[in-house]
């Protein structure tokens, strides 16, 4: 298990275009989130920091979706050379885990380049004018630890967006495992 931090873009980063296919197929893009706060989570199927968050983070984006938060899930590993992360195993990933956002397919990668999204799970927290007011981790909970996964900073961070205010700028790097790359 490699460890791999996020990389930390400038915040006020605005959001990068994108146009992707769910796995069903269906084009999602990000103008179909115009004047929302959006969360874009880099995630896989089989990394384990992303397997040992997933129950919560299906939790979280349940609850912010119902409070206004547009959510989105990128997969933008190389699913030839880890076939566990390719789009049929992505629709079953989702239906498992009851994921209520769309989980969206970066075959060429360019919109995980366009991020600078370097791990899984990366999170990048978009304000309602699509400006980046966050990006970090989940919490502070990794597979190796005893430590609760509660989505402690990202909630916060969230709750701030969601109030029209602009969260701490003091964000620690989300870790997983490198984006795997073509």
């Amino acid at each position: 298990m490699s460890l791999t931090p996020s990389r930390m873009i400038d915040l006020q980063s605005p959001l990068p275009t994108f146009r992707l296919p769910d796995t069903a197929g269906h084009l999602v893009s990000s103008e179909d989130y115009t004047d929302q706060p959006l969360l874009v989570i880099f995630m896989c199927n089989h990394c384990p920091f992303v397997k040992h968050l997933a129950d919560a983070l299906a939790d979280f984006t349940r609850e912010y979706q119902a409070r206004g938060l547009a959510v989105v899930g990128i997969n933008s590993n190389d699913f030839q050379a880890h076939p566990e992360d390719r789009p049929k195993r992505m629709l079953e990933e989702a239906r498992e885990r009851g994921y209520t956002f769309p989980y969206l397919v970066d075959e060429t990668q360019d919109v995980a380049r366009a991020f600078d999204a370097a791990c899984t799970p990366d999170f990048f927290l978009f304000d309602h004018h699509h400006r980046l007011a966050y990006r970090g981790q989940f919490d502070d909970s990794r597979p190796s630890q005893d430590v609760p996964v509660t989505g402690h900073d990202l909630r916060e961070a969230a709750d701030d967006v969601l109030a029209g205010q602009a969260p701490s700028d003091t964000q620690k790097p989300s870790m997983g495992c490198n984006i795997k790359w073509k």
